[in-house]
């Protein structure tokens, strides 16, 4: 998968060079356009439908369209989408930006959606935002961090791109931030101060190389090996061997797109003198410490709602139980608890059904305007955490918010470790925290 720069965005195409829906509108004629899509646009009597898009290949997706049926479900049998019952539609992404505008165009054109929520990684988000955009589709981003998908989008044209709005994760500037608070959290409880930052090499890790290293050498860490590592890579070993020599006290990695379980295997069985910390997707999967025969013990990853192990909300613990006795009979995973979109789907959908009923209509491609000014005033209790987003003259518009503690520190980002137990902890910021940080048995 190719890396998009979100800085040099042709409006007239998407990131793989393909033609955009605008230009392939003003390329068609009217007559065309008024022929294809007549019947297609509207309709008083069509059903309410949200879609829902996810890389269903991968459990992260398979736990997002699972919850975004639970929203859909609890609001149905609780009065309705502004006394609407909603029907929910998921496609298939494919982590594909092709694939994505190809399902995306069916759900808008086809099933003249009233919702779009979803997408995983950015370039796929980023190929589908001038398609929702032409329609007036409200798009609400639950698994996407890069911040360009927002400042460049609806930051650099607002009236253009308002109906975008980022429920969740908080954006990759702001997960800098907070990553680096963490580290001077370690640095704090054993010492370590000497840092092999790893990354993937994807849109959504950028912020991450241009604002990691000045955070943390404000907070006196030295980072001793840097690397943005090919999303194809599929031999882990030298790189670890790289870290060792290097020194460092910890990897501190970015990775979505890169499973680290082979990572993991070559780490335990040398017991390398170096912690892994940071974020790692793969590692989010409930069933992560089984599936690597506990080589998984002692990693961390920063996840929504931390994994649902710590009260977040007074939400956030019976979400997971209600998810977990609904899916427990099920062959994929996860089972347990969704992957961090999950959560942040059902929040996007929930505030959906709050928002409807305050315009009072479900129309929300004719009533955009409303939509979105009654969003601005949204201050949400979400399973992932409290959620109010930016206004049009802010620094992010439509991003979510992140949430700060007393001392400044953002806390909308909690950081979970797995334990040699096989359970996960909450282990930062403190007022979430189920246990304290760990460092590997064979460092103590």
């Amino acid at each position: 998968m190719a890396n998009e720069d979100n800085n040099n965005r042709d409006p007239g195409k998407d990131g793989n060079g393909a033609v955009g829906r605008r230009t392939f509108l003003g390329a068609a004629g009217a007559g065309a356009v008024a022929t294809t899509f007549a019947g297609c646009l509207g309709g008083e009597d069509e059903a309410l439908t949200i879609g829902h898009l996810a890389p269903m290949d991968n459990p992260l997706g398979v736990g997002s369209d699972r919850t975004a049926q639970m929203a859909v479900d609890e609001i149905n049998e609780n009065g309705g989408f502004d006394g609407e019952e909603a029907e929910l539609l998921t496609r298939d992404t494919r982590t594909e930006p092709s694939e994505a505008q190809d399902v995306t165009e069916e759900l808008i054109q086809q099933e003249n959606v009233d919702l779009l929520v979803g997408t995983f990684n950015s370039e796929t988000t980023q190929s589908i935002l001038d398609l929702t955009a032409e329609f007036d589709v409200p798009f609400m981003i639950t698994g996407s961090a890069d911040p360009g998908l927002i400042t460049d989008f609806v930051g650099d044209d607002y009236e253009e791109f308002k109906n975008v709005f980022r429920i969740g994760p908080i954006n990759s500037d702001f997960q800098s931030e907070s990553i680096a608070d963490y580290c001077e959290y370690l640095s704090e409880l054993h010492g370590w101060d000497e840092v092999a930052f790893l990354r993937d090499n994807a849109a959504w890790t950028e912020p991450f190389g241009e604002h990691v290293p000045d955070l943390l050498a404000e907070r006196d860490i030295d980072i001793v090996l840097e690397d943005a590592l090919s999303i194809e890579i599929d031999d882990l070993a030298p790189v670890l061997s790289d870290v060792n020599e290097s020194g460092a006290d910890y990897i501190l990695r970015f990775f979505a797109h890169i499973n680290a379980g082979e990572m993991l295997g070559i780490w335990h069985e040398a017991e390398y003198e170096f912690g892994i910390e940071g974020i790692h997707v793969a590692g989010m999967l409930p069933v992560y410490h089984a599936a690597t025969e506990g080589a998984a013990s002692y990693e961390t990853t920063s996840q929504s709602g931390a994994a649902g192990v710590s009260p977040i909300t007074d939400r956030t613990q019976p979400f997971v139980q209600d998810y977990a006795e609904r899916y427990e009979g099920e062959d994929e995973p996860p089972t347990q608890a969704p992957m961090y979109m999950g959560f942040n789907t059902y929040d996007g959908i929930s505030i959906f059904g709050e928002v409807v009923d305050a315009i009072g209509t479900t129309n929300t491609r004719d009533n955009l305007d409303e939509f979105v000014d009654e969003m601005l005033e949204i201050d949400f209790t979400g399973v992932a955490g409290q959620i109010s987003f930016y206004g049009e003259d802010s620094d992010y518009p439509h991003d979510v918010e992140e949430e700060r503690g007393d001392d400044g520190t953002i806390t909308n980002f909690p950081m979970t470790q797995w334990t040699p137990e096989g359970d996960i902890e909450c282990v930062y910021p403190e007022q979430h925290q189920t246990a304290e940080h760990q460092m590997p048995h064979w460092m103590q």
